[in-house]
């Protein structure tokens, strides 16, 4: 668990992170930051205290932002961590326990967002005027909140405030958080196909290349479609967006990573170029398993451990683990099992196809004959 105190001065306290989020970032609605806000004495306190452990009793990581603390003291005056912060610097302090001291704030909604990069649910303790969507708690005397309490979800009465319930709504709102985050879809391209001889994106398959039909498969179950990689594109793909290779790494954590660092906010299915029969079912049963506090679903077909790494999900808060992989030196975004939140279900028998990949000639002319024995009167590869 994680609490930060967002003060009315210039003196912010935060855990040390690397800057994972854009300040353009998309807005707040689709991600898990929710208000427990009333008046003073209403029992916000009590409640989120209450709450915490049974999030994290799910495996939820989970952050406490409180909005408009008041006389905190979060260094003691003559140490000499803080006379490094009286003298100007921002001052990080590791130990027991590890913070930074901060002179400026990058606003408190931006806070919020980069608290979203790392953890499942953020709880904020607040009053009317917190900007965030709220549960509000009425005090005693109150029959409702005040007008100027902003965007309201839930309102709670004192003789409704059991834990397990308010638990329960927040834990159904959390579930539905978690399928509004936007999907995009990530096609791999340009690898060197030396096996094959030629760029496997381009193989023609019923008129038109396995490039276009993955397209095609895909673009229904995702938000919008992208391109990693510098494999030539058919025309009639110009219109999608196409995100270059982060430089230095090579294989799909290159183009992982790289649409990983474009988008700050969004969910990804990462598919390979040389995946042709793949099910669209593959895709629905992927966003079948997405909840809070998965981070990635990496496929492993028979249960040995070797899991598919493409034609898999990736969470935007998979970030920080794929940084870690390859500051680490390792390509395979395999690496990441094992890791907080990385699950490796195994799909069910009749979906195993969409995961084969064509890397060859001779594994091409397989396919060929095998389509050519499903579908008599039609079907070509080239």
């Amino acid at each position: 668990m994680f609490l930060l105190s967002h003060l009315k001065k210039k003196n912010f306290l935060e855990v040390i992170k690397v800057d994972f989020v854009r300040k353009n970032s998309e807005p707040n609605d689709c991600l898990p930051i929710i208000g427990l806000c009333g008046s003073s004495g209403a029992g916000k306190t009590t409640l989120i205290e209450a709450l915490i452990p049974k999030f994290i009793n799910l495996g939820l990581r989970v952050a406490v932002v409180k909005h408009g603390a008041h006389r905190v003291v979060v260094d003691a005056p003559g140490k000499d961590s803080d006379r490094f912060f009286q003298a100007g610097a921002d001052v990080a302090l590791f130990g027991e326990e590890f913070f930074i001291r901060r002179h400026d704030t990058d606003g408190f909604l931006f806070c919020l967002r980069r608290l979203s990069v790392d953890y499942d649910l953020v709880l904020v303790e607040g009053h009317a005027s917190t900007p965030v969507n709220k549960i509000w708690l009425l005090g005693k005397g109150h029959a409702r909140p005040p007008e100027n309490a902003g965007t309201i979800l839930h309102v709670i009465e004192p003789s409704q405030r059991r834990v397990d319930r308010v638990f329960q709504w927040i834990s159904d709102w959390l579930a539905e958080q978690c399928l509004r985050i936007p999907l995009y879809g990530c096609l791999l391209i340009g690898g060197k196909s030396s096996r094959m001889g030629r760029p496997k994106h381009l193989i023609d398959q019923d008129g038109r290349t396995w490039l276009e039909d993955a397209v095609n498969k895909l673009e229904p179950h995702v938000d919008q479609v992208v391109l990693s990689g510098k494999g030539e594109v058919p025309s009639s793909l110009a219109r999608l967006v196409r995100v270059p290779d982060v430089s230095g790494l090579a294989g799909p954590l290159a183009g992982l990573l790289s649409v990983l660092r474009w988008q700050s906010a969004v969910s990804w299915l990462m598919v390979a170029c040389d995946q042709p029969a793949i099910d669209p079912r593959a895709f629905s049963w992927l966003k079948s398993r997405r909840k809070p506090g998965i981070r990635a679903i990496l496929p492993d077909l028979r249960g040995d451990g070797r899991v598919e790494p493409l034609l898999a999900w990736y969470d935007f808060r998979c970030r920080p683990l794929v940084e870690q992989l390859a500051a680490e030196g390792c390509l395979r975004p395999g690496g990441l099992v094992g890791r907080a939140g990385i699950i490796t279900p195994q799909p069910p028998a009749d979906l195993h196809g969409s995961w084969r990949n064509i890397n060859t000639p001779d594994e091409l002319e397989l396919l060929r004959k095998t389509k050519k024995l499903d579908r008599p009167d039609k079907g070509t590869l080239e």
